[in-house]
Protein backbone atom coordinates (compact mmCIF):
# COMPACT_ATOMS: atom_id res chain seq x y z
CA UNK A 1 0.00 0.00 0.00
CA UNK A 2 1.16 3.48 -0.96
CA UNK A 3 0.33 6.92 -0.06
CA UNK A 4 0.34 10.16 -2.16
CA UNK A 5 1.07 12.96 0.31
CA UNK A 6 1.93 16.70 0.64
CA UNK A 7 3.34 18.95 3.27
CA UNK A 8 1.75 22.41 4.14
CA UNK A 9 3.94 24.42 6.24
CA UNK A 10 5.07 27.88 5.77
CA UNK A 11 8.49 27.56 7.86
CA UNK A 12 11.22 25.89 5.68
CA UNK A 13 13.36 24.14 9.09
CA UNK A 14 10.08 22.26 9.27
CA UNK A 15 9.16 21.42 5.62
CA UNK A 16 12.90 19.92 5.12
CA UNK A 17 12.37 17.96 8.73
CA UNK A 18 9.42 16.38 6.82
CA UNK A 19 10.81 15.99 3.47
CA UNK A 20 13.62 13.78 4.93
CA UNK A 21 11.63 11.78 7.37
CA UNK A 22 9.30 10.99 4.43
CA UNK A 23 12.18 9.86 2.09
CA UNK A 24 13.08 7.68 4.52
CA UNK A 25 9.44 5.63 4.01
CA UNK A 26 9.40 4.31 0.31
CA UNK A 27 5.54 3.66 0.53
CA UNK A 28 5.46 7.48 1.18
CA UNK A 29 5.47 9.65 -1.97
CA UNK A 30 5.75 13.50 -1.42
CA UNK A 31 4.30 15.01 -4.27
CA UNK A 32 3.88 18.75 -3.38
CA UNK A 33 5.45 21.03 -0.45
CA UNK A 34 3.26 24.02 0.00
CA UNK A 35 3.62 27.17 2.08
CA UNK A 36 0.13 28.38 2.43
CA UNK A 37 -3.09 27.04 2.27
CA UNK A 38 -3.82 28.73 -1.08
CA UNK A 39 -1.21 26.58 -3.13
CA UNK A 40 -2.23 24.02 -1.07
CA UNK A 41 -5.69 24.24 -2.23
CA UNK A 42 -4.14 24.57 -5.69
CA UNK A 43 -1.87 21.34 -5.36
CA UNK A 44 -5.65 19.15 -4.33
CA UNK A 45 -6.93 20.57 -7.20
CA UNK A 46 -4.45 19.29 -9.86
CA UNK A 47 -4.00 16.06 -7.97
CA UNK A 48 -6.80 14.00 -7.20
CA UNK A 49 -4.93 11.25 -5.33
CA UNK A 50 -3.36 12.88 -2.80
CA UNK A 51 -4.11 10.46 0.44
CA UNK A 52 -2.06 12.40 3.26
CA UNK A 53 -1.89 16.28 4.29
CA UNK A 54 1.17 17.09 6.78
CA UNK A 55 -0.39 19.98 7.78
CA UNK A 56 0.71 22.70 10.16
CA UNK A 57 -2.27 24.39 12.26
CA UNK A 58 -0.36 27.70 12.97
CA UNK A 59 -0.20 29.61 9.54
CA UNK A 60 -0.92 32.95 8.01
CA UNK A 61 -3.91 34.10 7.21
CA UNK A 62 -6.10 31.12 7.48
CA UNK A 63 -4.90 28.42 10.06
CA UNK A 64 -4.14 24.54 9.26
CA UNK A 65 -7.32 23.89 11.02
CA UNK A 66 -9.72 26.40 9.09
CA UNK A 67 -8.26 25.01 5.63
CA UNK A 68 -9.32 21.73 6.24
CA UNK A 69 -12.33 21.59 8.06
CA UNK A 70 -12.82 24.06 4.07
CA UNK A 71 -12.46 20.79 2.28
CA UNK A 72 -14.75 18.89 0.75
CA UNK A 73 -14.16 15.22 0.63
CA UNK A 74 -10.66 16.06 2.21
CA UNK A 75 -7.97 13.41 2.22
CA UNK A 76 -6.37 12.19 5.82
CA UNK A 77 -4.64 14.55 7.92
CA UNK A 78 -1.85 14.59 10.18
CA UNK A 79 -1.45 17.94 12.09
CA UNK A 80 2.07 19.46 12.81
CA UNK A 81 2.44 22.23 15.34
CA UNK A 82 4.25 23.57 18.22
CA UNK A 83 1.35 24.47 20.03
CA UNK A 84 0.32 21.20 22.22
CA UNK A 85 -3.21 23.46 22.75
CA UNK A 86 -4.61 23.20 19.29
CA UNK A 87 -4.64 19.08 19.81
CA UNK A 88 -8.11 19.22 20.39
CA UNK A 89 -9.62 20.83 17.91
CA UNK A 90 -6.69 19.00 15.92
CA UNK A 91 -8.94 15.56 16.68
CA UNK A 92 -11.98 16.77 16.64
CA UNK A 93 -11.86 16.38 12.89
CA UNK A 94 -10.84 13.17 13.29
CA UNK A 95 -6.68 13.67 12.48
CA UNK A 96 -5.42 10.80 12.46
CA UNK A 97 -2.53 11.98 14.83
CA UNK A 98 -1.16 15.33 15.63
CA UNK A 99 2.99 16.00 16.42
CA UNK A 100 4.25 18.24 18.52
CA UNK A 101 7.57 20.09 16.98
CA UNK A 102 10.16 19.23 17.51
CA UNK A 103 9.19 15.67 16.81
CA UNK A 104 11.37 12.49 16.47
CA UNK A 105 11.27 10.29 13.29
CA UNK A 106 10.23 7.33 15.89
CA UNK A 107 7.08 9.66 16.59
CA UNK A 108 6.70 10.66 13.16
CA UNK A 109 7.13 6.80 12.34
CA UNK A 110 4.32 6.00 14.67
CA UNK A 111 2.04 8.69 13.07
CA UNK A 112 2.75 7.39 9.15
CA UNK A 113 1.71 3.59 10.38
CA UNK A 114 -1.52 4.87 12.33
CA UNK A 115 -2.23 6.78 8.54
CA UNK A 116 -1.64 3.38 6.70
CA UNK A 117 -3.79 1.56 9.24
CA UNK A 118 -6.52 4.04 9.01
CA UNK A 119 -6.13 4.01 5.46
CA UNK A 120 -6.21 0.64 4.51
CA UNK A 121 -8.88 -0.72 2.19
CA UNK A 122 -10.06 -4.39 1.83
CA UNK A 123 -7.58 -5.43 -0.64
CA UNK A 124 -4.71 -4.46 1.65
CA UNK A 125 -5.63 -6.12 4.84
CA UNK A 126 -3.56 -9.57 4.37
CA UNK A 127 -0.90 -10.39 2.64
CA UNK A 128 -0.30 -6.96 1.40
CA UNK A 129 -0.45 -5.32 5.22
CA UNK A 130 2.74 -3.65 6.25
CA UNK A 131 3.97 -1.14 8.97
CA UNK A 132 7.50 0.29 9.52
CA UNK A 133 9.87 -0.10 12.40
CA UNK A 134 13.29 1.04 13.42
CA UNK A 135 16.08 -1.01 14.76
CA UNK A 136 19.50 1.05 15.62
CA UNK A 137 19.45 2.77 12.27
CA UNK A 138 17.66 0.77 9.98
CA UNK A 139 14.08 0.78 8.85
CA UNK A 140 12.32 -2.31 8.49
CA UNK A 141 8.92 -2.97 6.18
CA UNK A 142 7.41 -5.78 8.36
CA UNK A 143 4.54 -7.72 6.11
CA UNK A 144 2.11 -8.23 8.95
CA UNK A 145 1.40 -11.81 7.48
CA UNK A 146 4.98 -12.80 8.68
CA UNK A 147 5.21 -11.82 12.05
CA UNK A 148 4.87 -14.84 14.39
CA UNK A 149 4.45 -13.47 17.53
CA UNK A 150 5.64 -10.38 19.63
CA UNK A 151 7.88 -10.00 23.06
CA UNK A 152 7.96 -7.44 25.42
CA UNK A 153 11.66 -6.51 26.49
CA UNK A 154 11.60 -3.44 29.15
CA UNK A 155 11.78 -0.66 26.86
CA UNK A 156 11.61 -2.47 23.67
CA UNK A 157 9.70 -5.19 21.48
CA UNK A 158 10.81 -8.19 19.77
CA UNK A 159 8.85 -8.96 16.67
CA UNK A 160 9.36 -12.61 16.05
CA UNK A 161 9.10 -12.78 12.27
CA UNK A 162 9.25 -16.35 10.17
CA UNK A 163 12.79 -16.39 9.40
CA UNK A 164 13.90 -13.61 11.95
CA UNK A 165 13.47 -11.02 14.34
CA UNK A 166 13.73 -7.03 14.73
CA UNK A 167 14.27 -5.49 18.00
CA UNK A 168 12.84 -2.15 17.74
CA UNK A 169 12.83 0.88 20.64
CA UNK A 170 9.12 1.21 21.73
CA UNK A 171 6.34 -0.07 24.46
CA UNK A 172 4.31 -3.02 23.96
CA UNK A 173 1.04 -0.90 24.31
CA UNK A 174 2.40 1.32 21.25
CA UNK A 175 2.93 -1.96 19.08
CA UNK A 176 -0.46 -3.22 19.87
CA UNK A 177 -2.15 -0.12 18.74
CA UNK A 178 -0.11 -0.66 15.65
CA UNK A 179 -1.24 -4.10 14.73
CA UNK A 180 -5.30 -5.29 13.96
CA UNK A 181 -6.89 -6.39 16.96
CA UNK A 182 -8.78 -9.34 15.12
CA UNK A 183 -5.17 -10.70 13.82
CA UNK A 184 -2.96 -10.00 16.94
CA UNK A 185 -4.57 -11.27 20.60
CA UNK A 186 -2.18 -10.51 23.93
CA UNK A 187 -1.85 -13.74 25.73
CA UNK A 188 0.69 -12.87 28.27
CA UNK A 189 1.64 -9.13 29.87
CA UNK A 190 4.77 -9.65 28.08
CA UNK A 191 3.49 -11.50 24.54
CA UNK A 192 0.96 -11.05 21.90
CA UNK A 193 0.77 -13.89 19.34
CA UNK A 194 -0.67 -13.58 15.58
CA UNK A 195 -3.83 -16.09 15.86
CA UNK A 196 -3.09 -17.86 12.27
CA UNK A 197 0.19 -18.59 13.24
CA UNK A 198 -0.97 -21.11 16.52
CA UNK A 199 -0.22 -24.60 15.97
CA UNK A 200 -1.30 -25.92 19.22
CA UNK A 201 -2.13 -25.10 22.75
CA UNK A 202 -1.26 -27.24 25.64
CA UNK A 203 -1.78 -25.96 29.21
CA UNK A 204 -0.71 -22.96 29.83
CA UNK A 205 1.29 -22.54 26.56
CA UNK A 206 0.85 -21.82 22.96
CA UNK A 207 3.08 -23.53 20.31
CA UNK A 208 4.06 -21.76 17.54
CA UNK A 209 6.67 -23.69 15.16
CA UNK A 210 9.49 -24.20 17.96
CA UNK A 211 8.52 -21.73 20.34
CA UNK A 212 6.48 -21.77 23.50
CA UNK A 213 4.66 -18.98 24.58
CA UNK A 214 3.43 -18.38 28.04
CA UNK A 215 -0.75 -17.87 28.58
CA UNK A 216 -1.16 -15.57 31.52
CA UNK A 217 -3.50 -16.33 34.16
CA UNK A 218 -5.69 -12.79 33.31
CA UNK A 219 -5.67 -13.24 29.30
CA UNK A 220 -6.08 -16.88 29.88
CA UNK A 221 -10.51 -17.02 29.63
CA UNK A 222 -10.92 -14.22 26.92
CA UNK A 223 -7.88 -16.20 24.74
CA UNK A 224 -9.86 -19.72 25.43
CA UNK A 225 -13.14 -17.99 24.49
CA UNK A 226 -11.64 -16.18 21.38
CA UNK A 227 -10.42 -18.97 20.50
CA UNK A 228 -13.06 -21.37 20.34
CA UNK A 229 -15.01 -19.31 18.45
CA UNK A 230 -12.15 -19.43 15.42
Amino acid sequence: MNLNCIIIDDEPSSQKVLKVFIEKIPSLHLISICNNATDALETLRNHSNIDLLFLDINMPNISGLSFYKSLKNPPAVIFTTAYAEYAIDGFEVNAVDYLLKPFSFDRFLTSVNKAFDTLKTPENTTENEVIYVKENKTLHKIVLQDILYIEALGDYVKIHLENKSVITNSTFTNMLEQLPATQFVRTHKSFAIHLKKLNSVSGNQIIINNAKIPIGQTYKASFMKLLLKE
